[in-house]
């Protein structure tokens, strides 16, 4: 499985971005995909995840209400819209996939800078 973010930039508090994350190759043998971030200085954190079959999702406490992960099956995209960003969401951001068999794959990330 390989993926691909694309999105990121640079945007003011307040503002907003959608990232995205293409996925191709053994692609029917994901079940949660997620995206993480890692701030600098900071260790990587869990931001959101989907899971394949029902669409249920999961979100860290610092980004639900703001952030809506979701996924069109159809084109193997999973996206993450961020609204009323904070400077504090300033991080490289990266798209992440578990499959059915312990199997974990990640993305090359994608900056996002928000400025105050």
């Amino acid at each position: 499985v390989q993926l691909v973010e694309s999105g990121g930039g640079l945007v003011q508090a307040g503002g907003s971005l959608r990232l995205s994350c293409a996925a191709s190759g053994s692609t029917f043998s994901i079940n949660v995909m997620g995206w993480y971030r890692r701030a600098p200085g900071k260790q990587r954190d869990l931001v959101a995840t989907i899971t394949s079959g029902s669409g249920n999702t999961r979100y860290s406490a610092s980004v639900k209400g703001r952030f809506t992960i979701s996924r069109d099956n159809a084109k193997n995209t999973m996206y993450l819209q961020m609204n009323s960003l904070k400077p504090e969401d300033t991080a490289v951001y990266y798209c992440n996939a578990a499959g059915s068999y312990g199997d974990i794959y990640w993305g090359q990330g994608t900056q996002v800078t928000v400025s105050s």
